[in-house]
């Protein structure tokens, strides 16, 4: 599919896009060439292809799932001006 100049600036009025008569050449070019790169995703080669998490055949190295931290709540909670129930609280900001 490729659009020509008369159904560019139909779009273009629709879209509420001012485009210059001057502009048109250029616009028609690049949408042109989306929309042929997007009529290549209907290739039906792609139609039994597998998702790929990422573009190169490689695993990603995980570390294992050990805990690292240890809970410091109560010692980090000590400074602060108000606590309940182990959250820290604020001033309303927002009016109910």
């Amino acid at each position: 599919m490729s659009l020509n100049s008369t159904q560019l600036k139909h779009v273009a009025h629709l879209s509420r896009i001012a485009v210059d008569e001057a502009q048109v050449p250029a616009m028609l070019e690049d949408l042109n060439a989306i929309l042929a790169f997007a009529e290549q995703l209907q290739d039906p080669r792609l139609d039994n292809l597998a998702p790929m998490a990422h573009p190169l055949d490689q695993t990603q190295p995980l570390r294992p799932d050990l805990v690292t931290e240890h809970d410091e709540r109560a010692r980090l909670q000590a400074g602060a001006p108000a606590v309940e129930r182990g959250l820290f609280l604020v001033p309303q900001v927002i009016e109910s």
